[in-house]
């Protein structure tokens, strides 16, 4: 693969929030996306990452019931309006739906110099190897956060020394997925706030 099919595979990529419910991923193309999600760099290569392969409908009712609250969540609080519209009916369209867990004590040695956080930066770069590859597989994929960890470990069983970076929705996307406009980068010389004019 040369550059410009990397970055054309990169802008292919978009969070898809509208799934064919009858899209169901192969094990072996479930597996590959997991295989390409442990490609990832991570610190002194402990690999913490763990995955919960979700397909039941009964789980995915409870996973969106926990989106749910963290809408009700951030309204309550005085958070944007827009929220109360934000539909997540995907959570139960959603063919597959994959958990990434990872284990903070495998996060290598930032512990010592103020950088705890080595496994979840970890974590991160898996999810995108995951979306990555789903999107080469021809799915849509969304990166989903807006939930509150303590409510959905119980739903998958995820031990509380665990965390969780994320739950990754795959299925074939339904309809057309509008790009995300990209802001010009913005980027400083040598230290925060010099103006770098050289791109």
């Amino acid at each position: 693969m040369n550059f410009m099919e990397l970055f054309s595979l990169m802008q292919e990529r978009k969070s898809c929030r509208s799934f064919q419910s009858e899209s169901a991923l192969s094990p072996t193309e479930i597996r590959t996306i997991i295989k390409a999600g442990q490609q990832a760099p991570n610190p002194l290569n402990q690999q913490p990452w763990s995955f919960v392969v979700i397909t039941s409908a009964e789980i995915k009712k409870k996973l969106r019931q926990a989106g749910e609250e963290a809408k009700q969540a951030v309204l309550d609080q005085g958070g944007p309006g827009w929220v109360g519209g934000f539909s997540i009916d995907f959570m139960e369209e959603a063919p597959l739906v994959i958990a990434v867990v990872v284990d903070p004590a495998k996060g290598g040695l930032g512990t010592f110099f103020n950088q705890p956080t080595g496994s979840i930066q970890a974590g991160s770069a898996c999810m995108q190897n995951m979306m990555m590859a789903a999107t080469t597989l021809g799915y849509g994929s969304l990166w989903f956060t807006f939930f509150d960890p303590g409510a959905v470990k119980p739903i998958i069983a995820v031990p509380e020394n665990l965390e969780l970076v994320g739950l990754l929705f795959v299925g074939k996307a339904l309809g057309d997925i509008p790009a995300s406009r990209r802001r010009e980068p913005v980027i400083y010389a040598d230290s925060f706030g010099l103006e770098y004019d050289a791109v």
